[in-house]
């Protein structure tokens, strides 16, 4: 009974970064930017909340910065994807690493050491998981509406499968896109901020540890749909903490090695990437990663 509480436990904390993240994807994506920079943003986020929440010890001050952090980063992301008109991708993965290695310059200029925070305080740290739980699960209950129900998530849809639809009417695809892409920061940077302030007592180099990617492959076998996508972050959450409660222990008397275990999350991405069966209802938005002339 205590194994099944802590692995419940476990999940539910373990969710949370990718619940963030893959639903700023599926904003993101939904529009029409594909969003392999969702690594980036929760690494930048994570600093900043921290960066801040060290410098003033207020958590709240902390918060705040991620998620402006997040939004900056969305902007800059989606401003370079819309008006270079260069594949989205390149754009992500240059993000990320641009991300990566400004972050311990930074740290080495304001905190002396590269590549982490100072310690927080529990004072200067947020007080619980919970909340950053139910507001996940919230942010993907208002997905789900506001993607059938509000002008809003129809002009965000039209934009990904048909931008061509939105100019007609007088609306700007990119303006729709390049908004979308700063929610989509914003939305994300909440995942970073509990990696940082909450499950953490600071920022540590790649604290992100390849969730953006994990979020974006529950974001594909999701099909981009709010519920689905909730689901896959659960399930992926769930091999994450396998694995973690798995170390150490021996099957038959032989100990299983920590390296083989510490694998399970990323071969159960795989499989299930694999084994997904593409559908109308699943498929990808018809204009993502195509550049937008007018």
């Amino acid at each position: 009974m205590e194994f099944v509480t802590a692995f419940i436990e476990s999940i539910l904390r373990l969710s949370i970064p990718l619940l963030f993240a893959a639903y700023g994807g599926l904003i993101s994506e939904r529009s029409g930017l594909a969003n392999v920079a969702l690594e980036g943003k929760l690494l930048i986020s994570a600093f900043a909340g921290a960066a801040v929440a060290a410098a003033t010890q207020n958590p709240w001050l902390g918060l705040a910065a991620g998620v402006g952090a997040g939004a900056a980063g969305g902007w800059l992301f989606g401003a370079l994807a819309l008006y270079s008109r260069a594949d989205h991708i390149v754009i992500g993965t240059a993000f990320n690493m641009l991300v990566a290695g400004l972050i311990p310059t930074v740290t080495r200029s304001w905190f002396g050491v590269t590549g982490s925070t100072p310690q927080l305080e529990r004072s200067a740290r947020l007080p619980s998981d919970i909340g950053f739980f139910v507001l996940a699960i919230v942010i993907g209950g208002l997905l789900y509406w506001a993607l059938r129900e509000t002008r809003w998530g129809l002009r965000l849809k039209a934009a990904g499968d048909e931008p061509e639809a939105l100019r007609v009417q007088g609306v700007s695809a990119r303006g729709v896109r390049l908004w979308a892409s700063v929610l989509a920061g914003a939305v994300v940077a909440f995942g970073g901020i509990d990696l940082s302030l909450c499950q953490g007592s600071g920022y540590i180099r790649d604290m992100a540890g390849g969730r953006g990617f994990i979020a974006l492959a529950a974001l594909i076998f999701g099909g981009w749909r709010p519920v689905q996508t909730g689901l896959a972050c659960l399930l992926f959450a769930a091999a994450d903490a396998a694995q973690m409660l798995l170390q150490g222990k021996s099957v038959f008397d032989w100990v299983i090695p920590n390296s083989i275990v510490q694998i399970v999350p990323y071969i159960a991405t795989l499989m299930v990437l694999a084994l997904r069966r593409a559908g109308p209802a699943a498929s990808a938005p018809r204009a993502i990663n195509r550049p937008l002339y007018k």
